[in-house]
């Protein structure tokens, strides 16, 4: 045993605490964990470590921007800092300023491409996965200046042709004009991000490229930038960064103690090389723009390193290829899909993401949705790809790990292999054969014993699947996909092996007994009949009573035995949340036409232990997103209105 094991760590470090004057951390993680149930497993390290740099980020951006509103920031910033604003946020006692207010940008990329640079509702485009940013202004030689993150009004398109996807900014005030073109292309089998600049002025002037250390989460830091002696070139940290289609007129550059470039551009005198010890360098590249004439300047990005695997330069062509085309009268609708289409092509290189930013990281839960999508899209190979990565994730106890501790991983993986099974008529592969049988009986070994005297008996250990619904707990969600991937494993193995079949049958069948009993606690101060109601409003776990704001997971209720309890239809509004059949989870929803009743039950016929589907309405709506029992916020559509998400939003809010 390591010898560092021995020393009396907690006394050391509350000893440390109290000399100086400190809260003990101890005790006071000791609190936090209390409001959770015990788990295996506190915290995903994974995402501890992603909070730590978020909010490290954050701590960054509390030092620099408040204190130089002066500089040109972010669309966010300009924003939530603007205490006329309505997305302004006071943060006299916050201690790290994150983006919370304009969680909004647009993925760009090619097929394939794993880099997929992002645009903010202004035009600054990202092109470098959480680096700095660039941006593009008009400077008339009056002294008028128009910067896209200041303008109060903004035209932004997503522009879908067979070069893929394009994202397109228009900005003007006060007789200057810009309009900014964002896409990735292939050249010579390498990808660039492109930005084609178009400025227009009443009067003589500049249309200005800045590089900027920040991008739509905070501060990005730039130590040096260099400009090639052709004017046209921009070598950032020593690594050759940014191209111009033209050598540049003049050429400004700033470090943190001399303020923004913004304030320098009119300056007499060009630099061609600059450093910012505290990284926050800033550079502008001015290109000359006449009186009522078009100036145009395409920027490129390299986004491959030598060496790299060549793209088609057909990649969008060949990854359309036989998908499952809409025709439709209405354009929006048409718009909607071939642009949500395209989405998925960009977030699956070949792991799948649900996000091209924040949550650009793999979890199980997302990529069952997102390959269930692609095989719904007839993009089967992208979606065999994916699948093919899986079990290299599958620890030798069956255990699918994405992130440590989260239960419902199995249940997902299970059940995207039989809707694979089912939606292209492929048998089983061989070699999936022993990860399906492993990860079956994973799940019924993970199952707590039938015979514990509480309520949360035969279910999953407690565990941060379902992190939206609090701390960790005994989440439905979890056991829902259990018995979800232990059906579909029966399913897979019917004609494979009928004892490993009957095996995970007669285990979904005692796991859906599990879900379903009444609870056990209080049951002294109730009759059975009470208590079996009591249970009925459970939200999502056995051992809460309902919250305000969050629909209730009913299970085990027969067909009428109880009504909505009262309210649920106000704080919940249009929301429709079905348990279904085939997944046996929560799930997005084109939703009808608000004709179901409330508390509408459906079991599956001859399967009494199946579960059921709650549903509430309120009102006709077209179409109504929301997460498994629960809504994050009150959203309420009119009729014939769409509500949710436009393509220029992908990502988990921004994500």
């Amino acid at each position: 045993m390591n010898w560092m094991n021995w020393l009396p760590w907690r006394y050391l470090v509350k000893r440390a605490a109290k000399r100086h004057g400190f809260l003990d951390p101890i005790a006071l993680l000791g609190k936090l964990h209390s409001f959770a149930q015990p788990s295996e497993v506190g915290e995903p390290i994974e995402l501890l470590r992603a909070g730590v740099v978020f909010h490290a980020r954050g701590l960054i951006n509390s030092r620099v921007i408040q204190h130089n509103l002066d500089w040109v920031w972010p669309y966010w910033v300009e924003r939530q800092f603007d205490p006329g604003d309505p997305a302004f946020i006071p943060r006299a006692f916050s201690i790290t300023h994150i983006n919370l207010s304009n969680r909004n940008w647009t993925a760009i990329g090619q097929p394939d491409l794993d880099e997929l640079p992002i645009v903010d509702p202004r035009g600054l485009l990202t092109p470098w996965y959480d680096g700095w940013s660039l941006d593009g202004w008009v400077l008339a030689d009056d002294g008028r200046c128009l910067l896209p993150s200041r303008c109060r009004s903004s035209r932004q398109k997503y522009e879908l042709d067979d070069e893929g996807v394009c994202v397109v900014t228009e900005s003007a005030t006060d007789g200057l004009s810009l309009t900014s073109r964002a896409r990735v292309v292939v050249e010579n089998g390498k990808p660039f991000c492109q930005m084609v600049l178009q400025a227009r002025s009443e009067v003589a002037g500049s249309l200005v490229l800045s590089l900027r250390p920040a991008n739509p989460e905070g501060i990005s830091f730039i130590n040096r930038v260099t400009l090639s002696t052709g004017r046209d070139h921009w070598v950032v940290d020593g690594r050759p960064a940014v191209t111009f289609s033209r050598p540049a007129e003049h050429h400004h550059v700033s470090d943190y103690h001399e303020g923004d470039v913004r304030i320098h551009l009119q300056d007499k005198d060009d630099q061609a090389e600059g450093r910012c010890d505290v990284g926050m360098v800033t550079a502008a590249a001015l290109f000359p723009l006449r009186a009522n004439e078009v100036s145009e300047l395409t920027v490129t990005v390299p986004l491959s390193h030598e060496g790299a695997e060549k793209l088609p330069s057909d990649g969008w062509q060949k990854a359309l290829q036989g998908h499952a085309r809409l025709e439709c009268p209405d354009d929006h609708w048409q718009f909607l899909y071939d642009s949500a289409i395209r989405s998925l092509v960009l977030h699956s290189p070949e792991d799948v993401y649900p996000g091209p930013y924040t949550y650009k990281r793999f979890w199980f839960r997302d990529a069952a949705f997102i390959i269930h999508a692609l095989l719904c899209a007839g993009m089967t190979d992208r979606a065999e790809r994916a699948l093919a990565q899986f079990p290299d994730r599958q620890l030798k106890n069956g255990y699918f790990r994405s992130q440590e501790g989260e239960w419902d991983a199995n249940g997902e993986v299970l059940w995207i292999l039989k809707r694979y099974h089912e939606l292209t008529g492929t048998p089983l592969p061989d070699s999936w054969h022993e990860p399906v049988a492993k990860g079956a009986r994973w799940i019924l070994k993970k199952r707590l014993s039938d015979h514990l005297e509480q309520p949360h008996a035969g279910l999953l250990p407690a565990g941060f699947s379902a992190e939206h619904l609090g701390p960790n707990d005994y989440y439905y969600w979890d056991d829902f996909w259990g018995i979800a991937g232990l059906r579909a494993a029966a399913d897979l193995f019917e004609s494979l092996d009928k004892k490993a079949s009957d095996e995970f049958t007669v285990g979904a069948r005692a796991f859906s007994r599990a879900v379903a009993l009444p609870p056990v606690h209080n049951s002294h101060h109730q009759s059975a009949g009470q208590a079996h109601q009591y249970r009925a409003e459970y939200p999502f776990e056995p051992h809460r009573t309902l919250l305000e704001g969050i629909q209730p997971a009913r299970v085990g209720e027969q067909p009428g035995h109880h009504q909505v309890p009262a309210g649920i239809d106000n704080q919940c509004g249009g929301c429709i949340t079905e348990f279904g059949q085939q997944a046996g989870v929560g799930a997005n929803h084109l939703a009808e036409q608000g004709q179901e009743e409330h508390g509408d039950f459906r079991v599956q016929e001859g399967d009494q232990e199946a579960i059921p589907r709650c549903t509430f309405t309120g009102g006709r709506f077209s179409q109504f997103i929301v997460a498994a029992g629960f809504c994050q916020q009150p959203l309420y559509a009119q009729p014939g209105q769409i509500s949710g998400t436009t393509p220029l939003q992908n990502g988990k809010g921004g994500g």
